[in-house]
């Protein structure tokens, strides 16, 4: 909006404009549907060593509908002082660093900056602690909070044997696996108390420190993600994506990054596509996404309307595992039947019931596959019609914001939504109105 629509706004209200927009911008990591979400790094010494401690790294995730796939994340930090690591359970250094001034025995890392990773399903038991060996996957916490947690047990040499001598670790970073995670600096906490097998006896960490990393899509990438198009069954008009939603195909950057599905050597083409498995590698489309979600108005009853949602993957690289849908719309409060997906209600708003959230059922659509004939699911939503709010007009049935794993998609202009019948009924005839009314006009003129 330009300051011309505010010609009498006082050079005190311009800058509180100024001062809100650069507040958004420094915040773009706060997500309205999501406000208190974050992971939480806990890092609990557990007893002393000769020289050092050994710890347990916990990794909470307490983002409702925002997890980590395969292949995972990883951890990095840099250390306060000349610490090395001497052994791991559950997790492992992705690089050993110079180790050299190690006579005896040599360090598992002696790098100033490691970078630990999970390990996989199958490692051996005397390598695992509770919590780990998921290969990096992390789940969202309302979709299944069992798995939104990570754990791995660490020994540190040089690093002091007191609580006044161990410097906590800077710079920590988090990768999932990509970029997105911002982390804050590490704070000492309350040590962590542990409640024993019996829980009759409650014992509690030598020390204990946080480190909270919040998501931004904008660090994330530079495009969005996914898109949503529109249809419904009072109108022929489908909106489709809006054009270069996520990119363009002619947009000299991307060259190489859409793929025909109609071409003879789409099969060497993705199995060539190189090892990296992070950009994505989308089917030639006007909007370039990699994944679009479609909502249809399908059906209207007396006491209830009926929508089918359609997710499909145009990504090559990516099957989506664990996949969610978050939905935003006022009859959310009044959904009386789901058909083949899962559902929650979310509150970002307090008692207002307008977000669910929707995700696949284990082992039957909760893997969406690659761009092709089955990388698509669907399901569809019963509301029961509420007669103070419900009506098709003006684009109310149409969702007003659609989040897929966490990333918020790109939504056709309101103006391009699916009009109803009597909408353009009443143009046509206002249309016809003002014709014969000029006419009547010309002749009322010609014969004065």
């Amino acid at each position: 909006m330009g300051f011309s629509l505010l010609p009498k706004a006082t050079p005190c209200i311009l800058f509180l404009v100024l001062l809100s927009c650069t507040c958004f911008t420094s915040t773009d990591a706060y997500d309205p549907l999501d406000p208190i979400g974050n992971i939480t790094i806990k890092w609990d010494i557990i007893s002393w060593t000769p020289d050092g401690y050994v710890a347990v790294v916990t990794m909470n995730n307490f983002q409702q509908y925002r997890h980590i796939a395969s292949p995972g994340w990883s951890l990095g930090w840099t250390w306060a002082k000349k610490e090395v690591i001497w052994s791991m359970m559950g997790g492992q250094t992705t690089e050993q660093g110079d180790c050299s001034k190690f006579k005896g025995g040599v360090p598992h890392c002696c790098k100033k900056d490691p970078t630990v990773v999970d390990l996989l399903p199958g490692t051996p038991y005397n390598q695992q602690i509770a919590n780990c060996c998921k290969g990096g996957v992390l789940s969202s916490f309302a979709q299944d909070p069992t798995n939104a947690v990570a754990s791995f047990q660490v020994s540190v040499g040089r690093a002091g044997t007191t609580n006044k001598t161990v410097k906590v670790p800077k710079n920590f970073t988090l990768k999932a696996p990509g970029p997105g995670y911002t982390c804050g600096p590490a704070k000492i906490v309350k040590p962590t108390q542990f409640i024993q097998a019996d829980k009759r006896r409650v014992t509690q960490a030598l020390m204990t420190w946080n480190v909270t990393c919040t998501y931004s899509q904008f660090l994330a990438q530079k495009t969005p993600s996914c898109c949503v198009s529109l249809s419904s069954f009072y109108n022929d008009t489908i909106v489709p994506c809006p054009t270069c939603a996520c990119g363009c195909k002619s947009n000299s950057s991307q060259s190489g990054s859409c793929v025909d599905p109609g071409a003879s050597h789409l099969a060497s083409v993705v199995s060539g596509s190189g090892k990296n498995n992070l950009s994505p590698l989308v089917q030639c489309t006007s909007h370039m996404c990699p994944v679009r979600i479609h909502w249809h108005v399908k059906l209207n009853y007396k006491e209830y309307w009926r929508v089918k949602v359609t997710i499909t993957n145009f990504n090559y690289r990516m099957n989506y595992s664990e996949w969610n849908l978050v939905v935003q719309h006022p009859n959310f409060d009044n959904l009386t039947q789901l058909f083949s997906f899962n559902y929650k209600s979310l509150t970002p708003y307090g008692s207002i019931n307008d977000t669910a959230m929707l995700w696949g059922v284990k082992f039957y659509n909760d893997f969406l596959n690659q761009a092709g004939p089955n990388g698509n699911v669907q399901s569809e939503l019963l509301f029961r019609k509420d007669k103070s709010t419900f009506t098709f007009d003006k684009g109310w049935a149409f969702p007003r914001r659609i989040y897929f794993n966490g990333d918020n998609c790109v939504m056709p202009p309101p103006d391009a939504y699916p009009w109803l019948p009597s909408a353009g009924s009443r143009q046509e005839v206002s249309l016809l109105a003002l014709v014969v009314s000029s006419l009547v006009a010309l002749v009322f003129y010609a014969h004065a």
